[in-house]
């Protein structure tokens, strides 16, 4: 008898315990769950600037287009995100019952949410660099294989040690690749597809003369262009600092970090362009794409310099590929996202070093090296993909379309139909 009460007092003790561990568990599950929802969202708000940066760059009867294309990419690729993307990255799948998928109050959803925000910049990215002569609906196809299939493999790679890659540069180089907010894995992926996709649409009509003189058209809209890149720069904190993912590892550093990497993207594109507003409101979004795969690594002094370079390189780069090479890239998301992305990502492995006032746990050859293979994934993903669109739909309006505008062609309404 004396035995059994003191099995039920050790049972009600051990009980008790229990149930104080989730207590204590709860309202840490429950911040974690609201900090990455509030992060989501803050991204989720991004894609509204890529809208309005692409309609205020756009020609005044492609506006329309540029505001529809970026919220049907966001909506495809949530779905394919949800079906089959983040299965493919971190092996999750949402096909079970809600009680399961309620655990740990919804973590795993908001988590989801969250990363969904990213993959469905990829087609953002994309959207900008082939507007004005892109058809509609193959885009949306191509923009739900990326989501689904080839940009989870990446992912998959850098951020879930898929495939044994992060180990293999550990031991080969003595720290993994390090990408804790996406150049590589969101920006360079996003505009290295996109120059494979510009280079199979080709240039706009008009936009070179025979001779190979160029014919730039002005943006159409300064005002939207500036609110556009305000408010990526403004959901860009949500981007960089909570990629923690939990409250216990938010960090300050990223904050600043990103800030100053910010400063320097404008300042450089400021003097670079020469007052150019276009260069300048690109400039801030230089300098965050390029730091966010060290913002957590990194010196303040040291991002600063990383955004300078950024800032710096998109203004030369943007022109050399416009009006150089011909390269009919209409936002530059290949100068912008593509190379200051792969910046970046090298760049973590140079300014998160201790020698250069890092937080160390960085290698310069696991930065190169993964910085390749993204690249790689996405050149051979997009060639597939869009090579594959065009052979079956073409990816491109006719002529008599692209002429009246993707508006009226594809969506029978112009910007201000009360106007006309």
């Amino acid at each position: 008898m004396i035995a059994r009460f003191r099995h039920n007092i050790n049972l009600l003790f051990y009980n008790d315990k229990n149930t104080g561990e989730s207590a204590m568990e709860s309202p840490k599950s429950g911040s974690d769950v609201l900090f990455v929802l509030l992060g989501a969202i803050l991204v989720l708000a991004m894609h509204s600037g890529f809208a309005f940066l692409e309609l205020g760059t756009v020609r005044a009867k492609n506006q329309v287009n540029a505001l529809v294309k970026i919220l049907a990419d966001f909506a495809a690729s949530t779905v394919a995100y949800f079906c089959v993307g983040y299965g493919v990255a971190y092996g999750v799948s949402f096909f079970v019952g809600a009680d399961l998928l309620a655990q740990k109050n919804g973590y795993e959803l908001v988590r989801f949410f969250f990363l969904l925000t990213f993959a469905a910049a990829v087609p953002a990215i994309i959207s900008g660099g082939i507007a004005e002569r892109a058809k509609f609906y193959p885009q949306l196809v191509a923009s739900v294989l990326l989501v689904a299939l080839v940009y989870p493999l990446f992912e998959g790679i850098a951020w879930n040690h898929k495939f044994g890659v992060q180990d293999w540069m550990k031991t080969s180089f003595g720290a993994e690749f390090h990408d804790f907010a996406g150049s590589i894995v969101v920006h360079a992926f996003g505009g290295w597809t996109a120059l494979v996709a510009v280079l199979l649409l080709g240039a706009r009509k008009g936009r070179y003369a025979k001779d190979g003189s160029g014919s730039g058209t002005p943006p159409s809209s300064i005002p939207f262009l500036a609110l556009g890149a305000w408010i990526l720069s403004v959901g860009w904190f949500g981007f960089n600092v909570m990629s923690a993912q939990a409250v216990d590892k938010i960090s300050g550093l990223v904050a600043v970090n990103s800030l100053m990497a910010m400063a320097g993207g404008t300042l450089a594109a400021l003097i670079a362009g020469r007052n150019d507003p276009g260069f300048v409101h690109n400039g801030p979004l230089a300098g965050l794409v390029a730091v966010c795969a060290g913002s957590d690594v990194m010196h303040p002094a040291g991002s600063f310099v990383v955004g300078s370079v950024a800032g710096a390189m998109f203004v030369y780069m943007f022109t050399i590929v416009q009006n150089r090479w011909k390269i009919d890239d209409v936002l530059g998301v290949w100068p912008l996202h593509g190379l200051c992305g792969a910046w970046g990502g090298i760049a973590c492995g140079i300014f998160g070093s201790k020698a250069l006032g890092g937080l160390g746990g960085v290698s310069l050859f696991s930065q190169i090296a993964g910085t390749l293979l993204g690249i790689v994934i996405a050149v051979v993903g997009g060639g597939i993909i869009y090579g594959a669109i065009k052979s079956v739909s073409g990816i491109r309006l006719d002529e008599e379309d692209e002429f009246n505008g993707a508006d009226l062609a594809i969506h029978k309404i112009s910007g201000n139909p009360g106007r006309d």
